[in-house]
């Protein structure tokens, strides 16, 4: 429902109980009210209910979002929750700048703040995001995460870099994502490539290859070997049914070096 500036969203989720009927189980409400041209603010609140039906309020969140000159914006995202009492404790507070740094190039710094042990709330988590817009509509990002070391210094913990090109009806994403090892150097992990594309009689097809240093059944060597290949194919025959199939290849773990063998294949 809407009325002015204020939107309301209610959604009900049932699940089904241990006779077979659906019962409810969650209520989820979301208030969003557009304080002014530049001010977003929104409200979600996650009840649950019991076997009676009675609503309890488990969290609360609020969002304010503040758009600046030039596309940068500003974020403030607050989690609380009930303690024994029913009284909201503030759990999370999280803090989201995007800056526009040139026509193509954005980046995006968030923090995360959780309860210390001394009290209040205390940096835990920092994530540095940048997206770069390139020619022929490829799309370059990467996201850096780091954790406090214990003496105030932030560690890199993660790298996730991501590209994304689409040529026509063709498109592809390739995300490698490094890690430290336990003397701190940092080493490629993993990698994922996905390729969607649509042929001239109209099949589409997904194919999602994974990599990773670590193989089933077999100790690391330092590379990177592919452990799943995950197909999809979805045609339309000329009286209009529609059949997907999915296929899944995986290394056997009694003998990796054999390659992948199928796994799993369903056909819809």
């Amino acid at each position: 429902t809407q009325s002015g500036n204020r939107t309301l969203d209610k959604q009900s989720v049932q699940r089904r109980g241990s006779d077979g009927h659906f019962e409810p189980y969650q209520d989820i409400e979301k208030e969003t009210v557009q304080v002014d041209a530049t001010t977003l603010r929104t409200t979600t609140r996650t009840f649950d209910r019991d076997g009676d039906g009675v609503k309890t309020l488990v969290q609360v969140t609020e969002e304010e979002k503040h758009t600046l000159p030039a596309g940068d914006s500003n974020v403030v995202r607050t989690t609380s929750n009930p303690d024994g009492d029913g009284k909201l404790q503030l759990v999370q507070r999280q803090i989201e700048e995007t800056k526009r740094t040139s026509k193509d190039v954005e980046e995006t710094k968030t923090t995360v703040m959780l309860p210390s042990v001394s009290g209040g709330l205390a940096p835990a988590m920092e994530v540095q995001e940048r997206r770069k817009r390139g020619a022929n509509d490829t799309v370059e990002s990467q996201k850096t995460t780091l954790l406090p070391d214990g003496a105030g210094n932030w560690q890199v913990s993660e790298i996730r870099q991501a590209t994304t090109r689409q040529e026509g009806k063709n498109r592809s994403t390739e995300e490698r994502v490094s890690r430290p090892d336990p003397e701190g150097k940092l080493g490629e992990v993993s990698r994922t490539v996905n390729k969607e594309s649509e042929s001239a009689s109209g099949e589409k097809r997904n194919t999602v290859e994974s990599y990773s240093v670590d193989v089933p059944g077999s100790a690391r060597d330092g590379s990177l070997h592919l452990v799943e290949r995950a197909t999809t194919a979805q045609r339309t025959s000329s009286t209009g049914q529609q059949t997907t199939e999915r296929q899944v290849e995986q290394p056997n773990p009694g003998d990796p070096a054999a390659g992948l063998r199928v796994t799993a294949l369903t056909t819809d």
